[in-house]
């Protein structure tokens, strides 16, 4: 324990942070003998599982109880609440128990890993409960261990069969028979994601639920777009003023407005688009209300209508869909019956185009991390470019995540999402190097995408109906995350490899573990990849109809609240929090760490720009002779030869790219603390990250890091307003705010114009190049004439405030 807590800890070496390279035995072939019992081998020799060959073999022990039969009655009572224990060794499993029933059906699977087994026959007991006293004893069934059948799927589940009960010392048959079915298998059989396993022995009710491995699916999501166009004959409750006119449309949760409409018009019109993120089935409506504008802080309703979300139109290009009148119900009680006969013959109208846009990806994660970039409408998609499988191994190094019997223990599970299917692993119980040995497939319709993995702490294992209202505000740990882009792998090559598992907390970033993962992407035809790269990465109603950044982001938002919430209501659930953690949700967030990270990011980016033009600079002022006159070799035979100039640079960039192969990375990229700036980070930094929005921090540090806020924003607009004059300054050759220097450009314009036409270039190339190698001796230490003219060009930056 003292060793995990020291790797995990703040402060490791570079290579605890770094990928390492797995050996695990992906698709061993099943051992041909002395593995089984009594000589005999578990699977045949040779036999190899094609869907489980990322993952290593685990080979359990089945043992299905179906149901029984003439079960006899109790003496004592008359009744019989039979239930069935499974015994292997020093592990028990049960049943649940049947009240005065002699004929029950389980139907039931228990699962005994091999590494576990200490015993050479397995006992089935069938007992009767009792309320008070120890149960009662109705007989049992013994299988030896060496005459167990095996099971290698695809073949079809072993059939059960009907066993005679035999009394306790085994010397006779009793009244009763019990029908099972008992094998040996491994993870690819298919009773094994609902199988009842050893380790869960402690776990009980709704909690049993949790730690079973599951496959979800997210509702397909749709963009709403309400055009709110005009409305006829509003009459406002008080006509002594002016009314502001607006719309409300509400989705859900989902609430916008339009703007006021201009006053002194019983016709409003507004011409707005107003876009809500909707899921199948449509379970909401569309609530539209016209509002007048009373007072900042008071609407009054003119108007009401209700209209359920799956009548309108599903659109799947540009084309424009056809607008409709609706009439608006009064709003308010006491509505007269006179007043409802009138209604019959004039009513306030209002003029909407309502579609459901089935061109758009609705976007419920980041675009830097996108994993599915299909259009909603099927009949847009594109047949798949790939496969991707993913065998989630293992982990190591976990640490403690909560205290149990005053011992610190972590139950858990992995994450994975791609697209619109996630998935989720078996919770291991109480073991810091979890072994789930899971693989699952993905349809890969772009390969610039991006798959996400992420490992919690499962916290729900007793079951609400033990723990109460603690169940419910008890929340899964993370313990880290793993992002891998599908176009940074090779295709049919097996990535098996240990990703660590970091992440930021208050006190800094922590190293919690290493995930194992074995990754292969398969493409199914090179022809179609290629397309893909030269196409837009989102469809193209994104382009032609774009939204604006506050949009997709309020959209995301709302996205991500729909899938939470669907995915919440699953049986058993995938929490808020675990949704939130998978979809970035707080990425949006400013801190500190960030900015410092995205800038030292760009320096990166200028780094080879600024090496280039030192070189070059070098060149220029002779630093090294020998450079210096290659340089003006390769120059002259340029000029020479004008028509080499475009050949060479291709020749170069495909040398450098050759010589680059080399160093090409080996492994896919994995969460990088120094390029996230984690290291180094100030503490005051992380304490303001991981404060509250808004803040419930006391008013001085609220004022400090304000300050502080100013001072790097002031840094930031300097540099924009830099770039800003120096646009404005190109702008101001030609538009003559500068009289004298327009004139003195436009002449020199002219005058270049005639020399670029009765000279060769070649001959004006030559000139300039030789200008700009020329030695130092001839160098003069001030600025050039067409940098000092540049820099007294005038900018807007005299008309600012």
């Amino acid at each position: 324990m003292i060793r995990l807590k020291q790797r995990g800890g703040t402060v490791s070496h570079d290579n605890d942070y770094k990928l390492k390279d797995a050996s695990p035995q992906l698709g061993e072939r099943w051992p041909s003998g002395g593995g089984g019992y009594g000589g005999r081998a578990w699977m045949n020799s040779g036999e190899k599982s094609s869907t489980y060959d990322l993952v290593e073999q685990t080979h359990y022990l089945y043992v299905r109880v179906v149901k029984a039969k003439d079960l006899p009655h109790s003496g004592v009572t008359g009744s019989c609440d039979p239930y069935v224990e499974v015994k292997l060794g020093n592990y028990k499993g049960r049943t649940k128990h049947f009240e005065n029933k002699r004929n029950p059906e389980w139907n039931q699977v228990f699962a005994f890993s091999k590494e576990r087994i200490q015993a050479s026959a397995l006992e089935i007991f069938l007992k009767e409960r009792e309320t008070v006293g120890r149960d009662d004893y109705i007989g049992r069934v013994v299988f030896d261990l060496s005459e167990v059948p095996t099971r290698v799927p695809p073949d079809s589940p072993l059939a059960p069969q009907w066993y005679r009960l035999e009394d306790r010392r085994g010397q006779g048959k009793v009244m009763g028979e019990i029908m099972l079915a008992v094998w040996m298998g491994t993870q690819a059989d298919e009773a094994f994601p609902e199988a009842w396993h050893t380790e869960t022995a402690f776990v009980q009710g709704e909690g049993l639920f949790s730690i079973r491995s599951k496959v979800y699916m997210t509702p397909k999501l749709w963009y709403l777009r309400v055009n709110v166009i005009e409305a006829q004959d509003v009459i406002p409750n008080d006509r002594s003023r002016a009314p502001e006119i607006l719309v409300k449309v509400q989705v859900g949760n989902q609430v916008l407005r339009s703007k006021i409409s201009p006053p002194n018009n019983m016709n409003p019109i507004w011409n707005e688009d107003l876009v809500f993120v909707v899921a199948e089935p449509f379970e909401e409506q569309l609530v539209l209300t016209v509002e007048d504008r009373v007072h900042p802080a008071k609407d009054d309703v003119l108007g009401k209508i209700i209209l359920p979300v799956n009548i309108f139109e599903k659109r799947l290009d540009h084309r424009p869909v056809l607008s409709r009148w609706f009439n608006l119900e009064k709003f308010g009680f006491g509505v007269m019956e006179a007043d409802r006969r009138m209604e019959q013959k004039f009513s306030s109208r209002v003029h909407l185009r309502v579609c459901l846009e089935g061109g758009y990806h609705v976007l419920d994660e980041s675009t830097m991390y996108v994993s599915d970039t299909r259009p909603t409408a099927r009949q847009l998609w594109k047949p798949p470019v790939g496969i991707l499988e993913m065998g989630v191994l293992g982990a190591q190094g976990l640490l403690p995540m909560k205290t149990k019997d005053g011992r610190g223990t972590t139950d858990a599970y992995c994450v994975a999402k791609y697209g619109q299917k996630w998935v989720r692993t078996r919770t291991i119980l109480d073991s810091f190097v979890p072994k789930w040995n899971e693989q699952y497939t993905w349809e890969v319709y772009d390969p610039c995408t991006v798959i996400t993995l992420g490992v919690f702490d499962n916290c729900h294992l007793g079951g609400s109906e033990k723990q109460g209202t603690a169940a419910s505000s008890a929340r899964d740990s993370r313990i880290g995350k793993v992002r891998i882009r599908l176009s940074t792998l090779e295709s049919h090559r097996v990535y098996a490899n240990s990703y660590p598992l970091l992440v930021l907390h208050p006190g800094g970033v922590k190293k919690m573990g290493e995930l194992q993962l074995a990754v292969r992407f398969t493409s199914l035809s090179l022809a179609n990849m290629i397309y893909m790269y030269g196409h837009p990465l989102l469809p193209k109603m994104h382009y032609l109809h774009p939204f604006t950044v506050n949009q997709i982001d309020s959209l995301r938002f709302q996205a991500m609240n729909i899938v939470a919430a669907r995915l919440g209501r699953a049986e058993p659930p995938l929490r808020k929090e675990v949704v939130e953690y998978m979809l970035d949700v707080d990425s949006h967030l400013w801190s500190m760490r960030r900015s410092k990270a995205n800038f030292f990011r760009i320096m990166s980016i200028l780094s080879g720009t600024i090496s280039i033009s030192r070189w070059f600079g070098d060149v220029c002022h002779w630093k090294n002779p020998i450079t210096s006159v290659l340089v003006h070799i390769l120059f002259l035979i340029l000029i020479w030869y004008p028509e080499l100039i475009l050949p060479t640079m291709c020749l170069y960039m495909f040398f450098i790219g050759l010589w680059n192969y080399r160093f090409r990375p080996r492994n896919p990229p994995h969460m990088d603390n120094k390029l996230s700036w984690a290291e180094a980070v100030h503490p005051d930094e992380l304490d303001e990250e991981f404060d509250t929005f808004p803040t419930s921090r006391p008013h001085e540090i609220v004022r400090m890091r304000y300050d502080r806020l100013r001072s790097v924003a002031g840094r930031i607009q300097t540099v924009v307003g830099d770039l800003a004059t120096q646009g404005e300054r190109f702008q101001s050759l030609l538009s003559w705010r500068d009289p004298r220097a327009t004139s003195l450009y436009i002449m020199f314009s002219l005058s270049a114009a005639v020399l670029l036409y009765v000279t060769p270039f070649r001959v004006i190339a030559l000139v300039a190049g030789l200008y700009m190698l020329r030695h130092p001796k001839f160098r003069s230490k001030l600025p050039s004439v067409p940098n000092n003219f540049f820099k007294r060009l005038p900018s807007r930056a005299d008309s600012l405030l």
